[in-house]
């Protein structure tokens, strides 16, 4: 109990546990061992629900002495010093197999380990319940086996497949104990191994795998001769013998009713090596038949083998001269016991014992392939039984079935070529000079596409379609899609004549096509067969790749009128290398050079499509939306009018003009695009010049004031009535210092006295009137921050012409006004400041209530005073 001092807590942990009674267990009897063997002595515990894992102690006593500690599987200190050598070299250690089982393994056990060998498991329980020690004897026997072959060095054996052999090796014991001998044939090929016959302890015979047949037929045996030697026989070799054996003995010995083996010892007899048996197939290699005859192909074997051996031939056809792939057919077949397998049509004959005959009746093209002759020879064993020894396969026999092939021509004509880019493309395929009489012929197409490309280069050619021999079309990957989309199609509009037709031929589609016509060869099956295929001469496809050209020339009957008359302009378009051109006109207008009035950009005014469809684009004049108008004098002449010109219509005019060429019946294809000569309309008046300015009283206002702005126009040169004058007035604004974003439409009065105002996201209004003649007011009322920036107004002046028409003049800017909005300081902190003094008298007052009515009502306290007399000296109880 000492020992148990120093263990861990887990140790203490056990007393904790509810134990119904252990049993510690170990083999019972006695074990017996040889010197220089392993001894395992498994150790464990039953009947224990304690921790998860039992500590072991193994203790050990020679004959008639005490027990000493051997090893333990906790304490690291527990073996004695005799034995912890041994445990750090490895050949003394423990292997828990389980939470409650553990061996002990003694490798190179010596005569020293002779003796009895305790396992026990410490305990803490309260209780002691059960067994919590064992004790087994351990016995080691001097080595007395002797194992060896029949001869030294191994021999190696070479014999033919069939004939027999043997092999022996010795085993003896000398053991003081009866013992009992048990031995294993095994044989080796490379890393695998087999047993192949053994004789137990008991003296029973075990066949290894695969030899279970061999040994109850008695074509392997094993048996004794002599005292000591054991011998293995095999009546027939195969080629599975070969190899190299080894016998394995083995020393067992009866204790206690139990069997333990107590040695193993394994010793090299022989190599096997079998000898292949020689057997060849020969065909004629190359053999030509006529369609209908019949063919006779002769198999000659030869081999070494003159026993009792059996040939197996098979014929076989394949369409590749390589047997091993797929599609290879047996065609007839003669067994080992000379039984024919074969069809009404072939016929296979056995001539003489080294050759076969196979006859095909009624060849056709069907029957040109490759013929193979697969011979395989068998041997007899015991029962009854076959083996084969050998097989071989014939080179392959080429044979060829001659036939008369239709003779035709083929020709490829296009009938439809085209000279544009979505023009038709038709190719007929056509067989002539046919030979009549070929009844079981018909004739399908392959249409093939190469495009066109210098001498030097290699082109391929690209499968358009293909007509298998029951006229099944199958579209190659170019045309695939196409093909499904309807634009090429493939058809047959006689026995003799294949079309194929490109509905819309691309630039892709020009090169060379011809055409294949495949003439197909009914069978005997009824099947068709691929004769022979006949190539046309190419069609080449191609037009010339020109640049559309398209010109527009515009012209002006009138070149000088006034303003309020009719502007007319015509507009002459000629094209080459356009198919089928169809024409749209859309007609432009910029202002003219060195006008700086407005910028400089064009406008679309109305357009007419290629379908005359008219449509007006950027005309924004809604009174004058019947003033323009633009038709199609002949189909490649046009004329644009304008009614009641304007000064402000004053520009240079252009016509741009678009080809368009017609694409799948209803779709249109762009062409090409022109624009024509400009054509000016430029007024020579001498009428008023009008200027605008902008004038501001309150250029600088606080938040909430009146902001003011007059628009104020000028007329210089002859003097108007005013009542032949009106004005577009519009106002705008920029929001920033510069002029760097985007201006912003306030408000607009036009000429008929009808204002418009821009909704605002900020609270100021605006207001827009007219003042005088000449002057025009904006004012924004409950001015925000948001209303700083420059200000400008946009005039376009109207002035009545001597015939009663109001003419539009160009429109005229102002110079912008920076308008700033300011901040009242004192009004924006009269209110905060008046009610934060109001807060804090209010707050103070509360502060002097509420000290006051503590003082006197929560913290009142009555204290006596005597009265004190009035004295220049104090009294002492005031010190």
């Amino acid at each position: 109990m000492g020992r148990l001092a120093p263990r861990p807590l887990l140790l203490a942990l056990l007393s904790l546990a509810l134990c119904r009674g252990r049993v510690v267990r170990v083999p019972t009897g006695t074990l017996v061992r040889v010197v220089g063997t392993e001894l395992v002595i498994p150790c464990n515990v039953s009947d224990y629900d304690g921790p998860s894992e039992q500590n072991f102690d193994w203790s050990f006593s020679s004959l008639g002495s005490s027990f000493v500690e051997l090893a333990s599987t906790w304490e690291v200190g527990f073996p004695a010093q005799l034995y912890q050598e041994r445990l750090q070299r490895g050949e003394i250690l423990l292997r828990r197999t389980a939470n409650d089982a553990v061996e002990l393994h003694i490798k190179n056990v010596q005569p020293s380990d002779q003796g009895h060998y305790k396992c026990s498991t410490p305990s803490t329980d309260a209780t002691v319940q059960g067994n919590y020690e064992d004790t087994v004897q351990v016995k080691v026997l001097a080595d007395s086996l002797h194992v060896g072959p029949s001869a030294r060095p191994p021999p190696s054996l070479s014999l033919r497949e069939g004939e027999p052999f043997e092999l022996r090796c010795t085993a003896a014991s000398a053991s003081p104990l009866h013992t009992h001998l048990a031995l294993l044939w095994e044989l080796h090929r490379g890393p695998a191994r087999r047993n192949v016959l053994a004789l137990t302890h008991e003296g029973r015979f075990h066949p290894g795998l695969g030899y279970e047949q061999r040994y109850h037929s008695g074509d392997v045996r094993l048996d004794t001769v002599g005292s000591d030697a054991y011998r293995l026989s095999v009546s027939r070799a195969l080629s599975a013998d070969q190899g190299s054996y080894r016998c394995i003995v083995s020393e067992w010995i009866a204790e206690q009713g139990n069997w333990q083996e107590i040695q193993e010892k394994a010793v090299e007899v022989a190599t096997v090596v079998i000898q292949p048996t020689v057997l060849r197939a020969a065909v004629p290699k190359n053999v030509s038949v006529a369609e209908g005859k019949e063919l006779d192909l002769t198999c000659n074997i030869t081999t070494d083998r003159a026993d009792d051996v059996r040939p197996e031939v098979t014929w076989s056809f394949s369409r590749t001269p390589d047997s091993t792939l797929p599609g290879s057919r047996v065609l007839a077949r003669l067994d080992r016991d000379s039984l024919v397998h074969s069809s009404p049509h072939i016929a296979l004959s056995h001539v003489d014992a080294r050759s076969y005959h196979l006859l095909v009746r009624d060849v056709s093209k069907e029957n040109s392939g490759y013929y193979f002759c697969h011979v395989s020879l068998w041997a007899p064993g015991h029962n009854r039984s076959w083996h084969k020894v050998a097989e071989a396969v014939s080179s392959p026999a080429g044979v060829g079935v001659t036939w008369l092939e239709p003779d035709y021509q083929v020709y490829l004509n296009a009938s439809k070529v085209p000279g544009f880019a979505d023009d038709p493309t038709e190719l007929a395929c056509r067989v002539v000079d046919t030979k009549s009489g070929e009844a079981n012929v018909r004739f399908t197409v392959s249409w093939y596409y190469r495009m066109n490309r210098r001498s030097d280069d290699v082109v391929t050619s690209e499968l358009l379609a293909v007509m298998d021999g029951d006229w099944t079309l199958k579209y190659g990957e170019r045309s695939k899609q196409r093909a499904q989309d309807g634009d090429f199609i493939f058809s047959k509009e006689h026995t003799d004549t294949f079309n194929f037709r490109i509905q819309r031929t691309t630039e892709e589609d020009r090169g060379n096509y011809y055409c294949v016509v495949s003439a197909w060869t009914k069978q005997r099956n009824n099947s068709w067969v691929k004769s022979k295929d006949v190539f046309s001469k190419p069609v080449n496809i191609f037009w010339a790749l020109e640049d559309s050209v398209l010109v527009v020339k515009a012209r002006q009957p009138k070149p000088f009128f006034a303003a309020g008359n009719t502007f007319e302009m015509t507009c002459k378009v000629s094209s080459k290398n356009i198919k089928s051109p169809r024409y749209s006109v859309l007609i432009t207008a910029e202002k003219p050079v060195g006008d700086l009035s407005s910028p400089n950009e064009t406008k679309y005014i109305i357009s007419l499509d290629q379908d005359s469809v008219v449509k007006l684009e950027n005309w924004t004049d809604a009174s004058r939306v019947d003033g323009v108008v633009l038709e199609k004098v002949q189909e490649d002449e046009f004329r644009y009018r304008m009614y009641q010109t304007q000064v402000s219509d004053a520009g240079l005019y252009r016509c741009m003009v678009t080809a368009w060429s017609p694409v799948r019946g209803s779709l249109w294809r762009e062409a090409a695009t022109s624009l024509s000569n400009p054509i000016e309309i430029d007024f020579q008046t001498s009428g008023p010049i009008f200027n605008a300015s902008v004038h501001s009283d309150t250029p600088s206002v606080i938040r909430g004031d009146l902001i003011k702005l007059f628009c104020i126009i000028t007329v210089e040169g002859a003097a108007l009535d005013p009542d032949d004058m009106a004005f577009d007035v519009s106002w705008f604004a920029v929001h920033s210092f510069g002029l760097d974003k985007a201006p912003v439409l306030l408000s607009s009065l036009d000429r008929k006295g009808i204002v418009t105002t821009s909704r605002r996201d900020w609270k100021s209004d605006l207001s827009l009137e007219r003042v005088s003649v000449l002057e025009f007011l904006l004012q924004v009322h409950g001015s925000e921050d948001q209303d700083f920036g420059n200000y400008y107004c946009s005039v376009t002046p109207w002035v009545k012409s001597p015939t009663g028409s109001w003419q539009k003049e160009a429109e005229i800017h102002s110079k912008p006004v920076f308008i700033t909005v300011k901040m009242d300081v004192l009004n924006a902190f009269k209110y905060p400041l008046l009610i934060g003094i109001g807060l804090s008298t209010v707050i103070g007052l509360l502060s002097c209530l509420i000290g006051y009515c503590s003082s006197h009502w929560c913290c009142k306290k009555e204290v006596q005073e005597t009265r004190r007399e009035r004295r220049r000296l104090m009294s002492m109880e005031m010190d």
